[in-house]
């Protein structure tokens, strides 16, 4: 069914259920009865403005899909959605830009919900390398240039053990937001075939082995391996800044390290 023609109690069934929370569980949580709950669930109670956003605050739901909850219980929405140059959000868009640029010569970049390309430093492009232009073009899907055939998989050392992770992370992200973009997005990344020659085994580690897992990427330089970092704001309401993340990578290793520090003193 669509948004629409859910009710109130349809979505609040429904994010429980995802949540992998019983009646009794969510009720404990939210400090009201079962009974409660089973009523404002079946449409027998109908919640207050208040009680809807503290079920989906202690639901874990995201601010988009708050405002849905209060539209479907009769109410405005209370998260407000602006673009990212709106002029409301001229700091944070400062902050981001301050992020990217204080981590060169090491790549970072900001992404959307959908993983879309928001903004990068210097130091991300020339580690893209030839890549099929189509991929490049806006908005650039940052996990379809990672995993695609004509992106960077081919130069991507330990691909199965990277796609297992990108496809791990977008599969709890799924969980999280039941967004139907981000699930057609997994269903398409999961059918790209491996680059010839990749192999399932894993690549010696070193001492990050159990702590996370690097990318470990070819280029003309040699061999990077690097780690990631994600930063997302932490008091947002509105729903633009609350879906954004920062991915901030670093180098692995002091040889990573050098090639990065001299492609950028190289200007490249």
């Amino acid at each position: 069914m669509s948004n629409t023609t859910l009710t109130i109690g349809d979505h609040l069934r429904d994010w429980r259920q995802r949540r992998r929370m019983s009646q009794m569980d969510l009720a404990l949580e939210a400090d009201i009865s079962t009974r409660h709950l089973s009523f404002l669930e079946t449409g027998r109670s109908q919640p207050s403005r208040e009680m809807v956003l503290h079920l989906a605050d202690r639901l874990d739901i995201p601010l988009r899909e708050r405002n849905i909850l209060l539209v479907a219980a009769g109410y405005a929405p209370v998260y407000s959605q602006r673009p990212l140059d709106d002029p409301a959000l001229q700091a944070a868009r400062q902050a981001i830009d301050l992020v990217l640029k204080g981590h060169e010569p090491y790549p970072a970049l900001a992404v959307d919900r959908h993983w879309s390309l928001v903004a990068a430093n210097g130091a991300l492009m020339p580690l893209v390398g030839a890549v099929d232009p189509v991929l490049l073009k806006p908005p650039v899907n940052v996990l379809r240039l990672s995993l695609h055939p004509g992106g960077l998989a081919p130069r991507i050392a330990n691909f199965s053990e990277w796609r297992d992770h990108i496809l791990a992370r977008l599969h709890h992200q799924v969980e999280m937001t039941a967004d139907a973009v981000l699930m057609k997005l997994m269903d398409e990344l999961r059918a790209y075939p491996a680059p010839a020659g990749t192999s399932r085994t894993p690549h010696p580690r070193q001492d990050y082995a159990g702590v996370l897992v690097p990318l470990r990427l070819r280029s003309e330089e040699g061999e990077l391996t690097l780690f990631s970092t994600t930063t997302v704001f932490g008091t947002p309401v509105d729903v633009t800044l609350s879906e954004l993340a920062i991915e901030a990578f670093f180098p692995a290793d002091p040889e990573t390290a050098a090639i990065l520090r001299k492609s950028a003193e190289a200007g490249l």
